[in-house]
């Protein structure tokens, strides 16, 4: 089975902040989408704090965001699937898309796996 990174997008030009109890309804959705996906998720990932830096190839620090400042990258997920089909499925299912987010699916090289070779 490959290894896919799920990236968490939302445009913040159609994103509202939420109260506690659609927080709680938000939090309720991702818990029942990952219970769905059972042995699928191999890393739940996190949430990103919106401040960081960016260390460019010249050795240059300069502060985040990183992407145009109306998208946030909200966080990841790493999950096993079959093929890409089948990890474009299961992203299907992901609640951020109810809030007007995206996902970005991305296969892993597998690259470190293979230095345990």
């Amino acid at each position: 089975m490959a290894k896919f990174l799920f990236v968490y997008r939302n445009d913040t030009d159609n994103m509202d902040l939420p109260s506690p109890e659609e927080m709680q309804e938000v939090m309720a959705a991702w818990g029942a989408w990952f219970d769905k996906m059972g042995d699928a998720i191999i890393d739940g990932g996190d949430g990103l704090m919106p401040e960081g830096k960016t260390v460019a190839a010249d050795g240059a620090v300069t502060d985040g965001p990183f992407m145009e400042g109306k998208e946030l990258l909200g966080g990841y997920s790493v999950v096993q699937a079959d093929s890409l089909d089948e990890a474009v499925e299961m992203a299907q299912g992901c609640p951020i898309r109810a809030t007007g987010g995206s996902i970005e699916i991305r296969q892993l090289a597998g690259l470190s796996d293979q230095q345990g070779e």
